[in-house]
């Protein structure tokens, strides 16, 4: 298994480029914030995500990614970071289906408070008219074939590779509210905006020799609340690792060291977290779980 981490918020050469004769590659490498990735495992190509715009597929380009030969590509939850790209991935590849969840939707919005009393709705949401002018290019999957306590999946669209959704035992409807008032992030359902569920989030899974291997690109619902989501979607099974964004960049310190120590209990092997993290929330991270967590960034190429 190799990944590829197509776009992230870092450069590559943020402390990462020990040769100046490997300044001129990490130059034609474009950071922005989002996330883009591709996965080559048992011989298939696997796409996660296509960030803010098209720069992941120049990307793609200066690292010898051909994104034509990509088999499936996966959006991990309806926001712009991670799927305005998506239209530059169908101008590349003619072949390719796009995954997205069942509830995915053109109407995710962010909440602004102004003056306290005050609030307005930014959309953040995947770009109007798209769902409906690529139709043919996506699948929507999720609902159908989950173990008990878990009708949101696990869907197998490669051989050992699964798409799973949110467990409701473990991620609660309460918790879902908090994290969306704390974040500031809605939908919006029949005219009228609520907090947003994550209903439309998603993670991708790889079972592996090493064990299963998450990736889900912001987790909204919490990285450790992911985990323990997987252990029930596939008992028995070691999880070695996970990668994505935690969305911890505006959590306060004791909030993210206590996340720290609940993903140390859970005893994952490797995290490779960047994007919505926060490089202040991965400086504590790495303090408490050592070299078990790592940096990610544009460029960076992980082998399992």
């Amino acid at each position: 298994m190799k990944i590829k981490v197509l776009i992230d918020n870092r450069e590559k050469c943020a402390g990462n480029c020990a040769q100046e004769s490997s300044q001129a590659s990490c130059k034609a490498l474009v950071p922005e914030w989002g996330l883009s990735a591709l996965v080559e495992f048992n011989g298939h190509q696997v796409l996660l995500d296509t960030g803010a715009s098209d720069n992941f597929a120049s990307n793609a380009g200066a690292m010898n990614v051909d994104l034509s030969k990509v088999d499936v590509a996966v959006l991990s939850h309806a926001h712009f970071d991670h799927s305005n790209g998506m239209e530059a991935f169908f101008a590349a590849n003619d072949r390719a289906t796009f995954y997205l969840r069942e509830t995915a939707g053109e109407n995710c919005y962010h909440t602004h408070k102004f003056l306290k009393f005050f609030t307005y709705q930014e959309y953040i949401g995947i770009r109007r008219g798209w769902l409906k002018r690529y139709s043919n290019r996506i699948k929507f999957v999720g609902g159908q074939g989950g173990p008990a306590g878990n009708p949101c999946g696990p869907v197998e669209i490669l051989p050992s590779v699964f798409l799973i959704g949110h467990n409701n035992e473990v991620f609660s409807a309460e918790d879902r509210a908090a994290i969306a008032a704390r974040n500031g992030l809605s939908v919006k359902v029949n005219g009228k905006y609520r907090p947003d569920s994550f209903d439309h989030e998603q993670s991708l899974v790889f079972d592996t020799a090493q064990g299963l291997f998450i990736m889900n690109s912001c987790s909204h619902g919490g990285a450790d609340n992911i985990v323990k989501e997987i252990q029930l979607a596939f008992p028995g099974k070691k999880i070695y690792a996970m990668l994505g964004g935690f969305h911890l960049y505006r959590t306060s310190d004791s909030q993210v060291r206590a996340f720290a120590e609940r993903l140390r209990e859970l005893d994952v092997q490797k995290i490779y977290t960047g994007h919505c993290t926060g490089d202040h929330a991965y400086e504590i991270l790495h303090n408490v779980l050592g070299d078990r967590a790592e940096q990610m960034y544009t460029g960076m190429e992980i082998e399992v």
